[in-house]
């Protein structure tokens, strides 16, 4: 470091810049070639401090402090879990299985640009040497079709996963963008919340459902859920208890409309109950996380959400399955439908008993789900299994209220306790008003709760307990008259469809370092950042679930025999992969 030769005296000032200078140009002649580190930054972290040296060499104590930090942080950050998004840390090592990954996906990309390369040039040919050739108009761009067919159906959406996942990788696993800390203020909360609320209320269309609970409004339901869920994430805004619960909230609203749909689609649909089915609704849950995985070398467990609904979708599916089976069908062929009512009443509550008993006893539930091979899909990255646990016991019950709620909605329409066939309210007017003064009082006291509530535990504790209080009360509001419930808002139902990619892919091109900061692609222009990264990030999860929807034939055939050889090849590719990191 430099010296302050004003503070020097006596026999110490034969020590001069001059000489360090030189002394530091020998040092990086020698060593800069070779593997030896060189810090030649603390100079400039001097320079800032030298009028308040004490003798004119040794450092001052801030500029100590200050140094000691630089060389901690570059001794350790790489070594350490930080709940930071701005430290500094070099950037991961790739993996084989990653190098494996992106090395296929760069080969659909080379390949397909070779396709439309041949496809241009035989059209060109044909073009010149044909009988008949097209005269445009002119001032008219000449058409481009892609060449269509069963092979490029699955090359070309395998191209456009591939550019995507380079993104994500450029933007979360190098340091080649910026990343930013959280700063949380209530007004950085809630004004984003209320500003997009009120531009969703503009987009309002009618639907062509009348039914309670139909597609447009769950769809629409999702959207601003998850709108409120990535402002939560980008704000940091759990640090706020009220606001922390009530997002605990939306979770739940999002396991128990699984746990609705699927129950309806099982009851009422024929092929609800087909393996081919099952497997279809994982892949679509799984296929980004599991490509994510692959891609930006994360536990599956990072992606906590899809295999919350994973892990209760296949629950759920087990205990339909179980004998005796009752469905629509079932039930119209049976001379005793009480009874038949009376077997899903008792699956569930042997369902309530098996996750109570599993909630009693941690130990025992470790037992179970840190057994291997399954064990690598509940831990984290510390072979820890608590993060699972907490998921876990927080909506340990969402799944089997939403399937309750839509048993009560088949029960009460079979019976005709309710009217939600046309645009009158869903029951008359000495029954709506104080089904509506309930249903306000269902969410005002939660919202109560929340704001009373005194740290995180606690409410959580509670949480699995009342969740399904607002969440009903907020269905029995949002339908009681035919007019809202005719009504959709098209901007969040558009953003309903695609929020499981909105939820999986944040924490790699909005969020960074492992959801702990916030992507920079413009600095020191937070706005024009939020709204650049933003753009790309919802394009991205767009094409994303294009990309899902393209390759699900592909992937999971609706003919059996071809669905259970693809699961074979699946789990022959999985095996390698298990051995490498340890699952067997």
């Amino acid at each position: 470091p430099i010296l302050n030769s004003d503070f020097i005296n006596g026999s110490k000032k034969a020590i001069t810049n001059d000489l360090i200078w030189q002394f530091n140009a020998e040092t990086n002649r020698v060593l800069g070639k070779s593997d030896v580190l060189i810090w030649s930054s603390l100079y400039r972290l001097v320079e800032g401090s030298m009028d308040a040296m004490e003798d004119g060499y040794h450092l001052t104590k801030l500029a100590l402090v200050k140094s000691t930090q630089m060389i901690l942080n570059l001794v350790c950050n790489d070594n350490m879990n930080f709940n930071d998004g701005s430290c500094c840390k070099s950037s991961d090592h790739r993996t084989t299985l990653q190098t494996v990954t992106f090395c296929i996906l760069a080969f659909a990309v080379i390949l397909s640009i070779v396709v439309i390369v041949y496809h241009l040039f035989c059209k060109r040919r044909s073009d010149r040497f044909g009988n008949y050739r097209y005269e445009r108009p002119p001032g008219t761009l000449a058409p481009f079709q892609m060449p269509s067919n069963s092979f490029t159906d699955f090359l070309f959406p395998l191209a456009r996963l591939a550019i995507i996942m380079g993104y994500f990788y450029i933007c979360d696993r190098t340091n080649f963008f910026m990343k930013e800390n959280k700063y949380f203020t209530p007004i950085n909360f809630w004004l984003p919340v209320l500003y997009l609320t009120v531009i969703g209320l503009f987009f309002n269309e009618e639907s062509s459902f009348t039914s309670v609970l139909h597609r447009d409004q769950m769809d629409e339901w999702k959207g601003w859920m998850q709108m409120v869920i990535l402002v939560y994430h980008m704000t940091g805004a759990n640090l706020s208890i009220p606001i922390y619960l009530h997002v605990r909230v939306l979770i739940t609203a999002f396991l128990f409309l699984l746990g609705y749909t699927h129950f309806q689609h099982f009851w009422s649909k024929s092929s609800g109950g087909t393996f081919t089915r099952f497997l279809q609704v994982l892949f679509k849950m799984n296929f980004l996380t599991f490509t994510l995985c692959l891609c930006m070398n994360r536990p599956y467990q990072f992606y906590y959400f899809a295999p919350l609904m994973s892990f209760w979708y296949l629950v759920l599916f087990c205990v339909l399955k179980t004998p005796p089976i009752v469905t629509q069908q079932t039930l119209d062929t049976s001379s005793t439908q009480v009874t038949q009512y009376l077997y899903v009443i008792l699956k569930f509550a042997a369902f309530v008993a098996i996750i109570s008993t599993l909630y009693m006893s941690e130990v025992f539930f470790e037992k179970v789900f840190v057994t291997r091979p399954w064990k690598a899909l509940f831990v984290t990255t510390d072979d820890d299994i608590h993060e699972w646990w907490f998921r876990w016991k927080l909506d340990r019950y969402s799944i089997i209220y939403g399937c309750l709620f839509s048993l009560a909605i088949i029960i009460g329409t079979k019976l005709k306790l309710f009217d939600d066939s046309t645009l009158s309210s869903l029951w008359p007017r000495t029954i709506a008003l104080p089904a509506t003064f309930l249903a306000v009082i269902g969410l005002c006291s939660y919202t109560v709760f929340a704001c009373l509530c005194k740290n995180k535990s606690e409410g959580n504790e509670i949480h699995p307990y009342v969740a399904f209080v607002p969440i009903i009360s907020w269905i029995v509001l949002r339908n009681m008259a035919g007019l809202w419930r005719s009504r959709y808002s098209s901007f969040f139902a558009w953003f309903g469809r695609i929020s499981l990619e909105l939820l999986i892919s944040q924490y790699h091109i909005w969020l960074s370092a492992d959801s702990h900061g916030v992507l920079v692609l413009i600095p020191n222009y937070p706005v024009m950042n939020l709204l650049l990264t933003s753009f790309i990030f919802v394009c991205a999860c767009h094409e994303l679930h294009c990309i899902t929807a393209h390759l699900l034939p592909y992937f999971v055939p609706p003919e059996p025999i071809a669905a259970a050889r693809n699961i074979v090849v699946f789990i022959l590719i999985l095996v390698p992969i298990g051995i490498h990191d340890g699952m067997f």
